[in-house]
């Protein structure tokens, strides 16, 4: 507001994060623990509660053996590292009698019920000034307040899971949160030196919610047999940067945690085709094939360790000329020439001749327009040809014309990822999901375009956040990869959102809000 006068809910704000010097935090498992070893560090005096009292005596056994670790590496000095050890209180008993507690934190087993009774009785018990945060990661915040007299003290603080790795900490008002306790509770979190987003009290919250465009558009192609699940990975990873493929993710976070997060955030926003589950999640769950934990998922695990098939090798076959369709004709003839490959320069390819399109939003055989597609193969160009190369076969290729193409793709040292024709090439796919779910929720105003882009770049580890990613690869290619996809499929999970298709078309950046009707009106 300037130089003028505060209002009375940004003094309360301010007061009450200036204030805040003590937290209980109730339950005490790993992310309780997590929790109350990041305010303990952040100097805010800990009361550790649980049901199980030699529990609490353990866990602050445990968060001093942290900060004794930190200590050992140099990231922590070892008197700052009594100070907070100093700081942790074992109180015992989540109702033990409470002195001056600014902020209590439940961390206790993710069932309704469970919250519920918990605040209940914490309401009769704590000091009037006291707000209560619930840390479930895909409860309803409403829901759970429901049960208070006075639901407007109640927030959810999502944190993720190592609590002080993981900066990301999603702040979730209730329909019913007092106005002024989100920004308290964001100005609490950067004060412990993480980064607070803005999130909805919808399914899935931001994070997960956001996260729905790569793993189920991953499933897609899998359900279509457009590409195994290495193959997805590696595109993933080096094509668009990911650290991890979805295929891997989904082992690492187990199939019977991932399918039923699937399916929740689908059934609750009423069977969004965007975020339509697979089939294969199911069947996967539902034959214990959870990934690393019980050794086998999308991959097998000897000893914890992912065993993937080797890389492609260049087939025995003789050499033939390839023709490079215009459009990529200059980059990707380029490299084929420094490899030694023969790229012929006519207008038109010669009887004998591989011929490569570069599909973008469509099927190699959509690209090929009137070329002879039994020797016509598919080289998707999203990334450049700088890392992995991308080769699309369609039914009627000529064997030995595809063999002696994939050989002079390999004759440039990039590994290849040789997969099924399809609607339109894996990377491009998962990059347009990933845009356009994260679209679909500025669209929806469920969240503001910069927590979008922080939650997934911070939650997820994506490279970039989907807006931004949206905005670099461009709206107008993005919106052109999705219209293909939605024409040649009739398939509504590939409409394009609203919110890309009127920056496209606006020439208007993906990451701002734009002029709303409120700025006409205030």
């Amino acid at each position: 507001m300037g130089g003028g006068e505060r209002t009375s809910e940004e003094a309360t704000v301010d007061e009450w994060a200036r204030r805040a010097t003590t937290v209980r935090v109730i339950g005490v498992g790993a992310m309780g623990r997590g929790i109350a070893q990041l305010a303990a560090s952040g100097g805010l005096t800990v009361e550790l509660a649980d049901v199980r009292s030699d529990a609490v005596f353990a866990a602050v056994e445990h968060i001093g053996g942290m900060f004794d670790k930190l200590v050992g590496k140099g990231r922590m000095a070892a008197d700052e590292a009594e100070r907070a050890k100093g700081r942790l209180r074992p109180v015992g008993e989540p109702l033990t009698p409470f002195q001056d507690c600014d902020l209590v934190v439940e961390a206790v087993r993710e069932d309704m019920e469970t919250k519920r009774e918990l605040f209940t009785a914490l309401e009769k018990v704590c000091p009037a000034h006291t707000v209560f945060v619930t840390n479930t990661s895909s409860l309803p915040v409403t829901a759970i307040g429901a049960a208070l007299h006075d639901p407007s003290r109640l927030a959810g603080l999502h944190f993720f899971n190592p609590v002080p790795l993981m900066r990301l900490v999603e702040v979730i008002p209730g329909a019913r949160t007092a106005e002024w306790i989100p920004d308290a509770l964001a100005d609490l979190v950067r004060r412990l030196g993480h980064e607070p987003v803005l999130a909805p009290d919808a399914p899935g919250f931001l994070v997960n919610h956001a996260g729905r465009g790569l793993v189920t558009e991953a499933m897609q192609i899998l359900s279509e047999g457009a590409a195994e699940p290495v193959d997805i990975d590696r595109i993933a990873r080096d094509v668009l940067g990911l650290k991890m493929g979805p295929c891997e993710l989904l082992d690492l976070t187990g199939m019977d945690v991932s399918h039923p997060v699937m399916e929740s955030i689908w059934t609750g926003f009423y069977t969004e085709p965007r975020l339509r589950p697979s089939r294969i999640g199911r069947a996967q769950m539902e034959a214990g094939l959870y990934g690393r934990k019980t050794g086998e998922g999308f991959y097998q695990y000897v000893d914890g360790t992912k065993q993937e098939p080797p890389e492609t090798v260049a087939p025995e076959v003789e050499a033939r000329p390839v023709w490079v369709q215009g459009d990529v004709r200059e980059e990707l003839g380029a490299l084929l020439s420094t490899a030694g490959v023969e790229v012929e320069s006519g207008d038109e390819p010669s009887g004998q001749a591989v011929v490569f399109v570069a599909p973008f939003g469509q099927s190699t055989v959509q690209a090929a327009d009137g070329l002879p597609l039994e020797r016509t193969l598919g080289v998707d160009p999203f990334g450049g040809f700088f890392t992995r190369l991308s080769l699309s076969v369609h039914p009627g290729v000529d064997k030995e014309a595809g063999r002696a193409g994939l050989a002079a793709l390999l004759a440039t040292g990039r590994p290849v990822t040789v997969v099924r024709d399809a609607p339109a090439p894996v990377a491009q796919r998962l990059l347009a999901a990933i845009v356009n779910v994260g679209c679909g929720i500025a669209e929806q105003r469920l969240a503001r375009p910069e927590d979008i882009d922080t939650a997934v770049r911070l939650g997820l580890g994506y490279p970039r956040g989907p807006l931004e990613w949206g905005e670099h690869a461009g709206a107008a290619r993005v919106l052109e990869i999705l219209r293909g996809l939605h024409g040649s499929t009739g398939d509504p999970r590939y409409r394009p959102s609203a919110w890309l298709a009127e920056r496209a078309a606006l020439d208007l950046p993906l990451t701002k809000g734009g002029t709303v009707p409120s700025d006409l009106t205030s």
